[in-house]
């Protein structure tokens, strides 16, 4: 397969900086060298430059950096379409406001290949505020709001050519939903599978449901990875860390699992923040849980000591 990895280093939707040193430690945690040694064709096309910010006023006064995520969202938009031209695109964030233009993006290129778009969103937050609900005014707290047409952002972001349709679409391992957003999650029909509900029923026989409907559909897949999916005693390099999320067992299994369906079409990496690490641990399981996507099985991994090195 041929992959696209392109970096997206946003820091302005979260609420502490760092995340745009992400992509940086994705690439030196070596995913360009685990992608060709999984037989990918890899092609690196470097950092996405945002476009000019224009002003932009907004009624409620707690956004942050609105005109420079907007900016962002549609330089990002751009390069996602024209990257998932003729192959898997791998987008490295940044924080997750970087979604907004990865998952526009790829609606639009499925569209025009007259496939839906269905997304799988892994991540402790829905991120489905709309720019009117958010009462942090963090804009890595709107992206899935925005790219399935929730209403609010005409005007101050750019206009949406299309929209994923709310029941294509699959959250997984919530932990920490405001209000607004869970009021908007079952009014749009979203398919919500918090902490407790993979619990009680596993991970397994909710991703498998999910993976049905899009093969029935013959639809595309994107897939949004954030960090704190993961529980933080195994991904610490993270801003917003909520205990009990995703052991590491339950992540490479839903990463293998998607590996075994051939419908993952598109990647985010997102919300790696190296500043916060332990001697790169997370940026290492990101890539090694992207190796389980794109591939490698459990045979096939490398034994690492406590050092580091490969014993």
């Amino acid at each position: 397969m041929r992959c696209r990895i392109v970096g997206a280093p946003v820091q302005d939707g979260a609420g502490r900086m760092g995340c745009e040193m992400g992509p940086s430690a994705l690439r030196t945690a070596g995913l360009v060298s685990v992608l060709s040694e999984l037989c990918h064709e890899v092609e690196d096309w470097g950092a996405v430059q945002p476009a000019a910010a224009r002003a932009i006023v907004h009624g409620n006064l707690a956004l942050k950096a609105l005109p420079e995520i907007s900016a962002w969202t549609a330089a990002i938009a751009e390069t996602a379409y024209a990257a998932s031209q003729d192959a898997m695109p791998i987008f490295l964030g940044g924080d997750h406001a970087i979604s907004a233009g990865t998952v526009s993006g790829i609606a639009r290129r499925a569209a025009e290949r007259g496939r839906p778009l269905f997304v799988l969103w892994l991540d402790a937050h829905p991120d489905f505020h709309t720019l009117d609900t958010t009462v942090s005014g963090n804009l890595h707290g709107v992206p899935l709001a925005y790219a399935s047409g929730r209403p609010g952002f005409n005007g101050y972001f750019p206009d949406l050519p299309v929209a994923v349709d709310p029941a294509r679409i699959c959250v997984m391992g919530l932990r920490s939903v405001d209000p607004a957003e869970r009021r908007a999650l079952n009014e749009a029909g979203v398919t919500v599978h918090d902490m407790r509900t993979i619990d009680e029923h596993g991970v397994a026989p909710l991703l498998r449901a999910f993976l049905a409907l899009v093969e029935e559909a013959n639809g595309l897949l994107h897939v949004s990875l954030d960090v704190d999916f993961l529980d933080p005693s195994i991904a610490p390099a993270v801003g917003t860390t909520v205990p009990g999320g995703a052991t590491f067992r339950e992540a490479h299994l839903v990463m293998e699992m998607l590996s075994d369906s051939g419908l993952v079409s598109s990647l985010d990496l997102v919300e790696l923040n190296p500043f916060l690490d332990e001697r790169g641990r997370t940026a290492t399981l990101m890539v090694d849980l992207a190796a389980s996507l794109m591939g490698r099985r459990i045979m096939d991994r490398p034994t690492r000591s406590h050092s580091g090195s490969i014993a």
